[in-house]
């Protein structure tokens, strides 16, 4: 995921514009068919249109809702592996850099007390502890 989060939110923003942008053009034309039934004098068919109309609008609406809030939790979910992955890594590197320090510190000193029982003239036999 190689998206700036300035980029992400401009995103939103675009899709949260053009989601109300819908709905407000499918509520004017939902209000302009209810008042073209209402106009005609047929209050029984009017009440059972417009039900069906509002039933069928809040169904759009709250569907595009719902598949931008899955939308948005399953890119959630692939950030949240992505960091504990990432965690996981960065803990592998730390301990094989501690590792590494470790065997480093290790050899300098057996290089140290080796130049020293050199300088000293003591002859230096493996196998002794230094």
């Amino acid at each position: 995921m190689n998206v700036r989060p300035e980029r992400l939110s401009e995103i939103d923003e675009a899709a949260a514009s053009a989601v109300v942008n819908e709905v407000e053009g499918e509520i004017r034309e939902f209000v302009r068919r209810d008042v073209s039934v209402f106009r005609r004098g047929h209050p029984e068919q009017h009440d059972t249109s417009s039900a069906d109309n509002i039933n069928s609008l809040i169904q759009r609406v709250s569907g595009a809702s719902v598949t931008e809030v899955e939308r948005v939790i399953a890119e959630l979910a692939n950030v949240r592996d992505m960091l504990r992955s990432e965690g996981e890594r960065v803990q592998r590197e730390i301990a094989g850099y501690a590792s590494l320090s470790q065997a480093a510190m290790t050899s300098m000193k057996i290089i140290s007390d080796s130049l020293r029982q050199w300088q000293s003239g003591t002859p230096v036999r493996p196998g002794n502890g230094r």
